[in-house]
């Protein structure tokens, strides 16, 4: 579960990260009040799951209370279109009033669940407010990567080989060792799945601040931290993919054309892998699991469909617990009551398949039906193209 910046920054407060004094507001008026509580001369930020908010229009300094009234009525109810967001973008309902930080120099630093290891995992880097993916690629050297044993926590010679690729000293390397500390122990006591501050900034006076930040709660643990569930932004949720935690089932809108209805992480990712090498863009990632019935499978259907966008339903299934013919049930299903006019391929291999061969075979409508793997892919990315 994402968190908001102005909410990531409160955690981080709470566990001694120091961050710039800022507001919340969720009106012009609010954003001039705020203005004039912090000095007249501050910087609007857009509350948006979604990176890339300044080369977006997201960030606005302001030099006057009247100008952040100004800039937050242009900001708050439109929908902000950055690299990360889609294309129909993210609605802006409300707007993080900060002071102005005078900064002297911008560093990266992350602690991470990293699967690798599974282990935490320090992300460090002197070069802050870029795209650290690509900094990795481009300058893995610049990169320092420090893995945490859960059962010592931060060490101290961590902590000091964190300052010292930081290039810091003195007073900010101990406050990059409580920095590190304070957010390895919000990832282990709120089971974070990510603690990141891009930009994490040296200020002209000295000082070492989380100017951004951007906090993720594992969805897994959300029965262990309840009070979370109060900080959810509904509006922030793409509507199908809302839809699909409702229903239980994994859903992701993605660009392309070609509805993949799939059982399994491992068969979806491999469903959009032969997708892709074969010239076709998946329209989504759907994992039903392993123990969907028929009415959920035929609601993940309904999802699928609703995607404007697709123009071709590949259902690609291998049975186990889940069987063959349940799933050939809920495609009668929704051809009986939706009428789809977007062509269906089916493949099945697994428990019941013949089954699900033989009823779809009988049944009042037409699908294509292809048992190979290659073959079926082949065959939705045809269909799509044409």
């Amino acid at each position: 579960m994402k968190l908001h910046e102005y909410q990531s920054k409160e955690l981080l407060k709470a566990y001694g990260v120091a961050t710039p004094q800022g507001t919340v507001v969720d009106t012009p008026e609010g954003a001039r009040a705020a203005a004039e509580r912090h000095g007249g001369r501050v910087v609007l930020k857009a509350q948006v799951h979604a990176g890339g908010r300044g080369k977006a229009g997201g960030v606005v300094a302001t030099q006057s209370p009247a100008e952040a009234e100004a800039a937050a009525r242009k900001l708050l109810g439109i929908r902000l279109v950055t690299a990360q967001s889609g294309a129909d973008g993210l609605p802006i309902s409300r707007l993080l009033v900060e002071e102005s930080t005078a900064v002297d120099r911008e560093l990266y630093l992350a602690v991470l669940v990293d699967s690798s290891t599974r282990r935490p995992v320090c992300i460090a880097s002197a070069r802050g407010g870029v795209d650290i993916e690509e900094l990795a690629s481009s300058h893995p050297d610049e990169i320092a990567r420090i893995v945490i044993d859960p059962l010592t926590g931060v060490l101290d010679y961590q902590a000091r080989a964190l300052a010292a690729h930081l290039g810091l000293n003195g007073t900010l390397a101990s406050a990059a060792a409580g920095t590190l500390r304070g957010s390895y122990k919000l990832l282990m006591d709120r089971d974070c799945s990510m603690v990141e501050m891009n930009p994490l900034v040296v200020t002209a006076d000295g000082r070492l601040v989380a100017l951004d930040a951007k906090v993720s709660i594992d969805d897994n643990a959300l029965f262990r931290q309840r009070e979370f569930a109060t900080l959810r932004d509904e509006t922030q949720i793409d509507p199908l993919e809302r839809e699909a935690a409702e229903l239980g089932v994994s859903y992701v809108k993605m660009n392309g054309n070609i509805g993949c209805l799939v059982n399994g992480a491992g068969l979806a990712m491999a469903t959009m892998d032969i997708v892709k090498s074969m010239g076709g863009e998946p329209a989504n990632f759907l994992d039903i699991g392993g123990g969907a019935d028929e009415a959920t499978i035929a609601g993940a259907l309904r999802l699928l469909l609703r995607d404007p966008n697709v123009r071709v339903a590949w259902v690609n299934i291998f049975g186990g617990i889940l069987r063959c013919d349940t799933v050939a049930r809920a495609v009668i299903r929704i051809h009986e009551t939706l009428r789809p006019s977007v062509p269906f391929v089916v493949r099945m291999q697994g428990t019941n398949a013949d089954e699900a061969v033989r009823i779809l075979n009988t049944a009042p409508m037409s699908v294509m039906l292809e048992a190979d793997l290659t073959r079926a892919a082949r065959l939705a990315v045809a269909t799509a193209m044409h």
